[in-house]
């Protein structure tokens, strides 16, 4: 949609080729329904890409004010919360769907929804599309084409991953899609009693002795292992090879450590019960769990602890190993990762530098953002970028 709005206010005339019945499906399922559209934290460094450079060079020529500039034009206002995320002001995505929708109609764009293209062929210097409809299979012909459709995340909500073998066929490389911002399974072990306890926790996943990713944030404890940003932000690097045996690393003290040590040093002589001590930092679940991991009783006194079970009881809240699973699958993640590579499309106007005049943005390159609102951004900016492109550049 943004594409497409981009490339229809400088002039060009636009087919919208939509497979769901209606624009921004995917759309409305973002942020929960709120649709976390970008983040004050977006940085190159931010994402997973072969190529930080690339991803600098996109991010410099449509940042945060661009887009908030730009959803501002088609009316969407947005707010920050205090971390950074940002949100539309109305705090539901169907407002958001209902802004683009308008903008498609007010600038012209012919859109068609219920329409596959089913295959993309170079005839001289432009592209054939086959377009399959629920009556009717037709060739259409174009001077440039903007592939925009997802990669294969949330398949129920259209994105199959179809149109990566037509790339191939035309010459790009596909890197095969895997699932990215996904939950984990992870065997549990000791912490099943925590089934759908949440709390803020630091991850780390490890291969051995090597640290794979790291990440910060929201976890839930499910029947079949951990969701949320802190196992989901590393999830593409459990998914990179699913047949290495990989361990997570759960600090539960990440959010508050200074405080937890200063106010433990203050405490440590006094008859404060450990449990009333651990309860003040965590959710009720988790301290009985560790309590009686290491066999204390509810009212044994910080002053009485044993200094040894002490230490070990702080090793383990900071550094409590599971064995991983693997992911859910594509149907459970927000993003996939995979694709063309960044090497083959140009950062400034995600044209392919294979085959001028076709532009490739989103999911369709691989690039992957953490929680946040970082792939949105990143979808808005590639999409504007390409549609900006397409109207500047002589046939």
């Amino acid at each position: 949609m943004t594409a497409a709005i981009q490339a229809a206010q400088r002039g060009c005339s636009v087919i919208l080729f939509e497979k769901n019945p209606a624009v921004g499906k995917k759309l409305l399922a973002t942020g929960s329904g709120r649709c976390n559209i970008t983040n004050d934290g977006v940085a190159a460094q931010k994402y997973i890409c072969a190529d930080l450079t690339w991803m600098d060079t996109l991010l410099s020529h449509f940042g945060v004010d661009d887009l908030l500039s730009m959803l501002q034009q088609i009316g969407i206002l947005v707010t920050k919360t205090s971390d950074g995320w940002y949100y539309p002001i109305s705090d539901s995505a169907q407002t958001v769907v209902m802004a683009f929708s308008s903008a498609l109609d007010r600038v012209g764009i012919t859109l068609r929804p219920s329409s596959r293209v089913t295959a993309i062929t170079l005839t001289g210097k432009k592209f054939l599309l086959t377009v399959v409809t629920e009556n009717a299979t037709t060739a259409e012909t174009f001077e440039k084409v903007i592939v925009a459709s997802g990669g294969k995340a949330y398949p129920a909500l259209g994105s199959t991953g179809e149109l990566f073998p037509i790339l191939n066929r035309l010459g790009h490389k596909v890197i095969p899609k895997r699932p990215a911002l996904a939950p984990v399974l992870v065997d549990l072990q000791e912490l099943k009693i925590l089934q759908g306890v949440r709390a803020d926790v630091g991850t780390r996943l490890w291969n051995g002795k090597k640290l794979l990713a790291e990440a910060a944030g929201n976890l839930i404890f499910t029947e079949w292992g951990l969701n949320g940003p802190a196992v989901m932000d590393i999830s593409q690097a459990v998914s990179t090879d699913p047949n290495v045996k990989l361990t997570l690393s759960l600090n539960f003290l990440q959010f508050f450590e200074a405080d937890f040590f200063a106010r433990l040093k203050e405490k440590r002589a006094t008859d404060l019960p450990v449990k009333i001590f651990l309860g003040a930092y965590f959710p009720p679940k988790v301290t009985q769990l560790y309590l009686s991991l290491f066999h204390i009783t509810d009212q044994l006194p910080l002053k009485q602890l044993d200094e040894g079970v002490l230490q070990q009881l702080i090793r383990r809240l900071s550094d409590t190993r599971l064995p991983v699973n693997g992911t859910r699958g594509f149907e459970f993640c927000q993003v996939s990762a995979g694709g063309v590579p960044v090497a083959e499309v140009d950062p400034v106007t995600l044209e392919s530098r294979l085959i001028k005049g076709l532009h490739l943005v989103g999911e369709t390159v691989d690039v992957v953002g953490p929680c946040g609102g970082y792939n949105l951004h990143y979808a808005f900016a590639s999409g504007a970028l390409a549609g900006m492109a397409v109207a500047k550049q002589p046939d």
